[in-house]
């Protein structure tokens, strides 16, 4: 299971910058509108230090057990306008790129540099926001009407699972048409993946700063962050120009670069920590002499679950496995130590599995 973001804004907010800064994938930034034409996409490790002191436990010798950390994709999609949703500036292709990503990561531009110019002529956050998530919501409007429609029509000829999904559509209708995202609504049945809906995705926002205010809010920052909280969203603060420099340099200097800035993490680091937590994801690890390696999974995934993301095979003749904690292996220093001390619990199908919870799968296939 792997996490796409999409990263949405209006042009010139810094979508491109901050998309190179994190994958380093030389998209095409520029001081125009439309820069990006077509999505961008990259695909991100996602940094673990448990992994590296895990492969340190199993290492013997000059034999290093190759580390794998699961991986975030970044989708770059086009700069969005008033009228996307009828097609205006690059909106289809816009709208057709979010339908594909979990979750989307809206830019909005926090900061004021009279050389970058404003879509709009002037810089407010929430105009930006609401300029994008009202053409979403528009969109979403416009294919549900569509689609209440031909299940009208299903439904007469009394077709039960029709008649629930127009009930549904209805509601969610009502919901868009209040001016709020369908993630706003509470529903009698989940919202099915086939119904396109971009305003059910969960939203990140993402405020992109001047250096100087890394450490501190201004007052657009603020204002993003009262706008968030309403609709229960979370919010990362970064400076996509930071984060450009940040991509240039080693580990070492990033950490050095980082810590005399007043920061403890990079932006991408906690882009990744939100997107996870927003869509309700956790890793866990498989680890030995062959290689160390960090799985994603949804939270509340029972072991089973958990073997399936290894190979569906481990799934259906899922026995039991067996677990530690993460740091727990680490101070055994061995599978062998850590079954001495108690250490390893055997674990059947109802096991919940919990992030950094290192597995060895046993299964009859």
């Amino acid at each position: 299971m792997g996490l796409g973001i999409g990263i949405v804004g209006l042009p010139n907010v810094g979508k491109s910058t901050l998309f190179n800064a994190i994958t380093r994938a030389g998209a095409l930034a520029a001081n125009y509108p439309f820069a990006t034409i077509d999505k961008n996409v990259g695909i991100v490790t996602v940094p673990d230090p448990r992994l590296k002191a895990l492969s340190d436990v199993f290492t013997k010798g000059d034999r290093v057990p190759p580390i794998i950390p699961t991986a975030v994709e970044f989708v770059d999609i086009a700069g969005l306008v008033k009228g996307a949703h009828k097609g205006e500036g690059l909106g289809n292709q816009f709208l057709a790129n979010i339908r594909e990503v979990d979750a989307i990561a809206h830019v909005v531009r926090c900061f004021e540099d009279p050389n970058v110019v404003h879509v709009a002529g002037q810089v407010n956050p929430i105009d930006d926001i609401e300029t994008i998530n009202t053409e979403l919501i528009l969109a979403d409007m416009y294919g549900l009407e569509k689609r209440i429609e031909n299940l009208k029509k299903k439904a007469k000829s009394n077709d039960r699972d029709s008649a629930e999904l127009m009930a549904l559509a209805q509601s969610i209708l009502k919901v868009l048409e209040e001016g709020k995202p369908a993630r706003a609504g509470e529903y009698e049945m989940p919202v099915p993946k086939d119904f396109g809906l971009m305003t059910i995705k969960p939203v990140i926002y993402v405020a992109n700063v001047s250096e100087e205010f890394l450490t501190e809010d201004n007052d657009m920052v603020r204002a993003v962050r009262e706008y968030a909280a309403k609709e229960g969203a979370e919010v990362v603060k970064i400076s996509a120009q930071i984060e450009a420099e940040l991509s240039e340099m080693s580990p070492e200097e990033s950490k050095e670069f980082l810590a005399d800035l007043g920061v403890e993490e990079s932006g991408l680091d906690q882009l990744v920590k939100v997107g996870y937590k927003t869509l309700g994801l956790i890793t866990f690890i498989t680890s030995g002499e062959k290689e160390v390696r960090a799985w994603t999974i949804r939270e509340g995934t029972k072991a089973p679950g958990a073997a399936g993301q290894i190979h569906s095979d481990l799934e259906k003749g899922f026995i039991r496995s067996e677990v530690i904690e993460w740091d727990k292996m680490v101070e055994a220093g061995s599978w062998a130590n850590a079954k001495s001390k108690g250490w390893v619990r055997t674990e059947g199908k109802d096991y919940v599995v919990k992030d950094g919870d290192v597995l060895y799968i046993l299964s009859g296939i």
